[in-house]
């Protein structure tokens, strides 16, 4: 039973030796140190997205740090994005088939350029940021901001009602996310 027991014990401790290859380095390519951050471009038929977007993009690698925002001139890396699409849809509906819930998506594409080679890092073209919101018929609220993004978050002020534009915002923040990370860890 003891050299069963030894056998188990080695086998765990060679496992967490070997590790699961997590790790909190960025796979991105160690000669990349800084990155320029294009103002995004709107071609949905939906106003006031691109500054928000292109801000919230911009201060995911300032605060990360991993990536230095430079002037397009001096960057390795220049990312550069179109918001395509804004889609709202009814989620939830009451008892009369009103709706009471909608999830709310914006759809953009994106992509990061090597500076020196012009050659593309990488390239999606169907990137989207979602999240839900309640009507304010429904009596229940909508803050749902994940962590801290409320205090980043201008609200878009496009819509007609402050749901509506929070959670614009909010969608615009889980795409910058989206983009941020597909950056610093292109798989």
């Amino acid at each position: 039973m003891k050299p069963l027991r030894t056998l188990g014990m080695m086998a765990i401790l060679a496992a967490v030796a070997a590790g699961c290859g997590y790790t909190t380095r960025s796979a991105l390519d160690p000669d990349f140190q800084t990155i320029h951050v294009k103002p995004f471009q709107n071609r949905s038929q939906e106003y006031d997205f691109q500054a928000p977007l292109t801000n919230a993009v911009t201060r995911k690698f300032l605060h990360d740090g991993r990536l230095r925002v430079v002037d397009e001139g001096r960057a390795d890396l220049v990312l550069e994005g179109v918001i395509l699409d804004y889609q709202l849809r009814g989620l939830v509906y009451d008892e009369d088939d009103n709706i009471s819930q909608f999830i709310l998506v914006v759809a953009a594409a994106a992509r990061v350029i090597d500076q020196k080679t012009g050659e593309v890092v990488w390239q999606d073209e169907q990137l989207t940021g979602e999240t839900s919101y309640y009507t304010l018929a429904t009596g229940q609220r909508s803050d749902r901001l994940r962590g801290n993004a409320e205090v980043f978050l201008p609200s878009v002020r496009s819509f007609a009602t402050e749901e509506e534009n929070r959670a614009a915002s909010e969608a615009l923040e889980v795409l910058a996310s989206r983009i941020f990370h597909q950056t610093i860890d292109p798989w």
